[in-house]
């Protein structure tokens, strides 16, 4: 009952101001953050973060990036592959480079102003998902750009965080999980070789059996196997749960049943587990006992967000972007959203921060991520004014 309750009260509140929230021209998606903000412990407390409410969220997310690699050009994204390693070095190193200092300013120790570091040099191009999909600017060259960029830096936090905790001793929530770390490197390589024969055989050959099958919907249930399955092969070998789903995406969409399960998997995650998992982000926030740690918070999120904007930006405009588009890809990687809160709860449970500092940290990272789509919608709209006014104007030259 208190699962249906809380289901009930999280569809109608991001139904209500996702409606409005597009109506007075922000993005949806927004709403629905605050929303979590609201109905949950920092405001109203009326619906705390479940395990059950928790999973839900998870596939949530996973069923959001799973749409946005159907929706990808995989010509488009071996095209802008140098661009987005570029986004994705720059958007790790020099965000980790300004939050350890902020660590170390505020006297947190080496370690944990290191693994604060890469907390924030994380992505979680989620959110920016939503709103380029929102904007139709998934296919465009920055939001190609960021999607390629996300799965790079995804990959890049993973290894940095193992790299850590196999040189501090810890083991990450008491287990050996970091123990071997070129097993770990090698079982991510073989995987991203996978892919390669997902893409190419096991997609089409599960295509045609989903169309075979008596049952409605087969090649639709066959997608969201092949979707859960990599994206917990991805888990299985250090990797987010994310970048399995994006990639089974993308492999769906080179065979016939794209159009087909494009459209019916975008009801099955928008009108129950995509709006979770935007509530459980605001769900995370708690105001109590963060009145002491204002000036913390104040300097960590803005940082946060500078870094990143600053960091991918500038390896947008390395790869030959103009200043406009390079300032939408790093306003597209300044969202940090549930993967930063993973590695903050990775590190919470090894005991690489103290409780006092894990809750101003999930403020910054919750603030960061309700910034983000109001900057990426500015820049992208930047982008397609410059666009307009250069038609305009190749016309009388």
């Amino acid at each position: 009952m208190n699962l249906l309750m809380s289901l009930t009260l999280i569809l109608l509140a991001t139904t209500v101001v996702g409606h409005y929230s597009t109506r007075i021209g922000i993005p949806a998606v927004i709403g629905q953050l605050l929303v979590g903000v609201i109905i949950g412990p920092a405001v109203l407390g009326w619906i705390s973060l479940t395990h059950v409410l928790e999973s839900y969220a998870e596939i949530g997310v996973i069923i959001l990036m799973f749409i946005a690699g159907l929706e990808s050009d995989l010509k488009l994204l071996k095209r802008y592959l140098k661009p987005s390693v570029f986004v994705a070095l720059l958007g790790v190193i020099v965000p980790m480079i300004g939050t350890y200092l902020v660590g170390m300013i505020y006297n947190l120790g080496m370690v944990e102003s290191l693994f604060i570091s890469v907390i924030f040099a994380a992505t979680s191009v989620s959110i920016s998902v939503e709103v380029l999909k929102e904007m139709n600017a998934m296919s465009s060259r920055e939001g190609t750009t960021i999607l390629g960029a996300a799965v790079v830096d995804d990959v890049l936090a993973v290894v940095i965080l193992s790299v850590l905790v196999s040189t501090t001793g810890t083991a990450v929530g008491g287990s050996g999980a970091s123990s071997n770390l070129l097993i770990t490197t090698l079982e991510q390589i073989i995987y991203f070789a996978a892919i390669y024969f997902v893409v190419r055989w096991v997609a089409p050959y599960m295509a045609k059996i989903g169309e075979r099958l008596l049952i409605p919907m087969g090649q639709t249930l066959m997608a969201i196997i092949l979707c859960f399955g990599m994206a917990y092969l991805a888990e299985l070998v250090g990797l987010s749960d994310v970048v399995g789903a994006f990639f089974a995406g993308i492999a769906i969409a080179q065979t016939s049943a794209l159009s087909t399960v494009d459209r019916h998997i975008e009801p099955i995650g928008y009108a129950l587990f995509i709006p979770v998992f935007f509530v459980s982000i605001g769900l995370n926030m708690d105001f109590h006992g963060l009145g002491h740690q204002i000036g913390f918070i104040v300097v960590l999120t803005i940082v946060a967000i500078l870094t990143k904007l600053l960091g991918a930006g500038g390896g947008a405009k390395l790869a030959g972007y103009s200043w406009d588009s390079s300032a939408a890809v790093g306003a597209g990687m300044v969202s940090r959203g549930e993967m930063a809160l993973i590695i903050a709860q990775i590190g919470f449970q090894a005991k690489l921060m103290s409780p006092v500092r894990y809750s101003a940290i999930v403020a910054a990272i919750i603030v960061a991520t309700l910034v983000a789509p109001f900057l990426l919608r500015v820049t992208v709209n930047r982008v397609r004014k410059g666009e307009a006014d250069v038609s305009k104007v190749r016309p009388s030259a």
